[in-house]
């Protein structure tokens, strides 16, 4: 008898095992974010964070480098993008820019050995267009990167392509069999939390504007306009933010009001930005030289790589720990001049009561 009963514990134990396996283990650490009594807690698991703060990690510089001398322009053939800079400065800058990119193919991922000025490979082209758009970040959207800004190294982290990119997914096709249209859900992905909700709501939000949407302020048949696949697909974009910068639902919302602006952290008016901000590389950096690259830098539908949360913070609740590189590289940044500003419903981050 006692023979069957092991027998019979072991798939128990296996089965437990593998529902486990969906869990965090601990130690999980809670830091107040809010008044006492408000469940504004945020929920940490210091072993992960260790891991975080390794990635994250800024790369050696050779230092701020002189402005002073001949220009980059007057010295060198075909010099489209920061021809401004010295000399110095721009060689030193294509030699960091490298180690962010391609480290392991040098100088030769974007120019011919034989004639540095040769415009024929299509990486070249691609680079001189994320320059142009990481100024445009640094000097357009400070209300999302504030002065911390960004520089390839950001997202690209010795990678060619950073590691946290999106493409479109395939047209739905309505009606799939017995269970219907799917709506994209019930095919886990790192991006929805490995949830059963939407694996893909970027395309509505990060490059179409598209209304988030929960609920109505009042009962149906009126006053309720949001469906339930548009609550799900909020909820997936949602779990995206939380993923990609590894906090959970307090860092920008506060539980008892969640859908309330007057009573959120600050966060969320950064989150707001931080949207609009992805549309804007999307829309206008990424889809626009989509033909500049070869058929396998290409998504399934023959779309271009695009951004999303993910693709700077890589997991941190501000990209590298909000440690800035501009210091050393202020040609990547200029004069603030947002042009975007967040609704009158927003409140101003300055202004948000966070005890």
């Amino acid at each position: 008898m006692k023979q069957l009963r092991k027998f019979l514990m072991l798939p128990v134990l296996l089965a437990g095992i593998l529902l486990l396996t969906g869990c965090e283990r601990p130690p999980i650490e809670a830091v107040q974010h809010g008044f006492r009594g408000t469940a504004m807690d945020l929920i940490y698991n210091p072993r992960i964070l260790a891991e975080q703060a390794e990635k994250n990690t800024i790369p050696a510089s050779a230092g701020l480098v002189p402005a002073e001398g001949p220009k980059a322009g007057q010295v060198y053939k075909n010099v489209k993008i920061l021809n401004n800079l010295s000399v110095a400065q721009f060689t030193s800058f294509m030699v960091t820019m490298t180690s962010w990119v391609a480290p392991e193919q040098g100088c030769t991922y974007c120019h011919n050995a034989a004639n540095f000025a040769d415009d024929s490979l299509y990486t070249k082209n691609v680079a001189r267009n994320m320059i142009l758009m990481t100024q445009r970040v640094n000097t357009q959207w400070q209300d999302h990167v504030a002065q911390t800004g960004v520089t390839c190294y950001t997202c690209h982290r010795g990678n060619n392509i950073p590691q946290n990119v999106w493409f479109k997914d395939p047209a739905v096709q309505v009606g799939n069999g017995m269970l219907g249209n799917k709506n994209g859900q019930n095919t886990p992905v790192e991006g929805s939390g490995y949830s059963s909700l939407p694996k893909n709501t970027y395309a509505a939000y990060l490059l179409n504007d598209e209304k988030i949407n929960v609920n109505g302020p009042t009962a149906l048949p009126t006053g309720n306009k949001s469906s339930i696949n548009e609550t799900e697909a909020t909820y997936g974009l949602m779990i995206h933010f939380s993923k990609s910068l590894g906090v959970n639902c307090t860092y920008c919302h506060n539980t008892r009001a969640v859908a309330s602006w007057e009573e959120s952290p600050p966060q969320r008016t950064k989150a707001w930005y931080a949207i609009r901000m992805a549309r804007d590389i999307n829309n206008n950096y990424m889809e626009p030289i989509q033909g500049l690259f070869p058929p396998h830098r290409l998504g399934p539908t023959g779309d271009v790589a695009k951004a999303n949360c993910a693709t700077c913070h890589q997991g941190a609740y501000k990209p590298l720990y909000g440690v800035s590189m501009l210091a050393d590289y202020p040609f990547l940044t200029g004069p603030a001049k947002t042009t975007q500003k967040a609704p009158d419903a927003v409140p101003p981050a300055k202004s948000v009561a966070m005890k």
